[in-house]
């Protein structure tokens, strides 16, 4: 077993990988949750392996957080866009069997 932790910045407007696609071990669990003002509304948006976010998730206002887990889970690349005007910092966790 193997866990990552990452923290990034995402400028306002922009997005980047988050999680990259685990080559010699299987994911089990990741979440990811979007530091941001309590009193303030960002959106953001996360998609499985599509940097044109064609098909997403929708975290925003205060619900900036997403978890999955199990043995089925997304195995690729996992995008985060920062939909907001301001810079957001963001947290992944990833478990890997």
């Amino acid at each position: 077993m193997a866990q990552t932790v990452i923290s990034i910045n995402v400028s306002a407007g922009k997005k980047k990988i988050i999680l990259e696609k685990p080559q010699a071990l299987h994911r089990i669990f990741f979440s990811i949750q979007a530091f941001a003002n309590l009193t303030a509304w960002y959106e953001s948006k996360i998609s499985f392996d599509d940097p044109q976010f064609r098909s997403f998730y929708v975290i925003d206002g205060p619900a900036r957080y997403f978890e999955a887990k199990g043995e089925d889970i997304f195995q690729g690349n996992i995008w985060v866009y920062n939909l907001s005007s301001t810079d957001l910092l963001y947290s992944a966790t990833e478990i890997l069997h």
